[in-house]
């Protein structure tokens, strides 16, 4: 656990598509310093009742734990676009978090949301304003990307005012847009949780 304040970059994704708007989220909350980031996703939901998932997976981000949700000064929720909604492994953890809503532990904190998509238009607005709602219900302060930042006038592939996206094959990389996007997300996200915490 991190000794200072930090933002959870909290993520699912199955190819590198989210996970990549997740490390340039993390890179925007680096340069703001004074604050930490710890980077975590979710494990993969199975119907094969016999086996059960490692506890640690065996490569990229760790587990998320509900602690770590809890203690967290702000938070990043992304992920891949199933149908323009969230994909389930995001969505089961947050449906176990009903503890955390019952003592308010999220209530006042700062909240931005991404995800990404394969096609065009392929469900990432919907699927950004699906992770909103149960975050409202925590009682999160949600920050969206504003017109302010020129990258979300400028792109033609990710980006929204209601959080960054991707849009891309598997396997594809960020537009620069789309990287730039990310990055001040994280930048503004780490520079509202410290003005809270003041």
């Amino acid at each position: 656990m991190a000794n200072k304040p930090y933002i959870l970059v909290l993520y699912y994704s199955r190819t590198s598509g989210t996970k990549n708007l997740a490390l340039h989220i993390a890179r925007g909350v680096d340069q703001v310093g004074e604050i930490d980031v710890l980077i975590r996703t979710v494990p993969e939901l199975t119907t094969t009742l016999e086996t059960t998932a490692p506890p640690v997976p065996d490569e990229g981000a760790v587990y998320c734990t509900k602690e770590e949700l809890a203690n967290c000064a702000g938070l990043a929720l992304g992920s891949a676009t199933r149908f323009g909604n969230i994909a389930a492994p995001l969505k089961h953890f947050l449906d176990s978090t009903a503890d955390l809503w019952m003592t308010r532990a999220l209530s006042g904190k700062p909240a931005s949301v991404f995800a990404s998509t394969n096609s065009l238009h392929g469900g990432q607005e919907s699927t950004l304003l699906t992770m909103m709602v149960p975050l409202f219900h925590h009682g999160m302060i949600l920050q969206g990307v504003p017109y302010s930042e020129p990258a979300l006038n400028e792109t033609s592939t990710g980006g929204t005012p209601y959080g960054v996206t991707h849009v891309g094959r598997d396997g594809a990389e960020l537009s620069k847009h789309e990287s730039a996007l990310a990055v001040a997300v994280g930048m503004r996200l780490a520079r509202t949780a410290l003005k809270l915490l003041e």
